[in-house]
């Protein structure tokens, strides 16, 4: 087919047009897409450094401030109120130190609880040592005032030695499987409670004892002293009388009460005293009566002296 002269114009025409659109939309698209001339990258093997640089040395400043010492960011403790002291000795049964408590078994029966913060000062003897010398189990004299409604310990004061204690008393129970010992002290309201262990030497009339023939019953002294796990360990049991066993007392009487039978006498031996009851038939001799120097023949039963026999020495009479 052969196109006209108009007919082949126009075509060229038509080609032009869309050309013209086509470079058109190009650049548009160029000026749209393309990246601005100082952002391409470049053909050379340098790199182009970032238009901001960051300070290494601000940095570095900045870090090694953070490392501070969290005590200097704490608020200073107030001084301790003044206000009259109270001192209260006892064991340390337990040391909270997330509470910043002590709950101390006082002398004498009963229990307490203080606090302490870092005012508190602690002494062992006359050293001065720090909270952390503190252990449950040892012995120790507080140095306490009233903050508000709580107790505080102004002071703590432990013994230089490691300490140590005697108690005398009936045995209440015994168990050797468990290494346990409770005796009951005349000076102390409720049962001591101590531990024997391998090391614990058991004596009978001066002579050696074997543990398990410690009776219930038994009158006893006990030499212990604190372990760290807020236990006493007794070093030493001392059988003094056993159930059954027959004693002579030979001394002077210094205090009768026939209405409740008991007799007290110093013995000359041994300059102690020894309570010793009468028996209820017991007909006591008129002679009978404080100063009076007397031997008694007396038997250990249920937990205490009971005379048998009572005479008396030629210079009483």
């Amino acid at each position: 087919m052969t196109l006209s002269r108009d007919t082949r114009l126009n075509f060229r025409l038509t080609h032009l047009g869309l050309g013209a659109v086509l470079l058109a939309a190009a650049a548009y698209g160029q000026t749209a897409s393309d990246p601005a001339p100082s952002s391409v990258v470049s053909n050379s093997n340098e790199s182009l450094e970032p238009a901001v640089k960051p300070n290494r040395s601000a940095i570095s400043e900045s870090t090694s401030g953070i490392a501070v010492d969290p005590a200097s960011l704490l608020p200073d403790l107030p001084p301790i109120p003044s206000a009259k002291a109270t001192m209260m000795g006892g064991t340390i049964h337990r040391l909270d130190r997330v509470r910043d408590q002590i709950t101390l078994n006082v002398f004498g029966g009963g229990h307490t609880t203080v606090l302490f913060d870092p005012r508190t000062k602690v002494f062992r003897g006359t050293k001065e040592v720090s909270i952390a010398d503190l252990r449950e189990g040892e012995r120790a004299y507080l140095d306490t005032i009233l903050d508000g409604s709580t107790v505080f310990a102004r002071a703590i004061r432990l013994s230089a030695a490691k300490a140590s204690g005697e108690s005398q008393g009936v045995v209440l129970k015994y168990r050797p499987d468990r290494g346990e010992l409770t005796i009951r002290d005349g000076i102390s309201p409720t049962p001591i409670h101590v531990h024997v262990n391998g090391t614990t030497k058991f004596i009978n009339n001066g002579s050696s004892l074997q543990a398990n023939n410690l009776q219930e019953g038994s009158l006893v002294t006990v030499t212990f002293s604190p372990e760290g796990s807020g236990h006493d360990v007794a070093s030493q049991v001392s059988v003094l009388a056993a159930p059954g066993s027959q004693f002579t007392f030979s001394g002077q009487v210094v205090h009768l009460d026939l209405r409740s039978g008991l007799m007290v006498l110093k013995s000359s031996v041994d300059q102690k005293t020894y309570e010793i009851y009468l028996e209820p038939s017991t007909t006591p001799d008129d002679n009978l009566h404080a100063g009076a120097d007397v031997t008694v023949v007396a038997n250990y039963q249920n937990s205490r002296y009971v005379a048998r026999n009572i005479s008396f020495n030629s210079a009483s009479k």
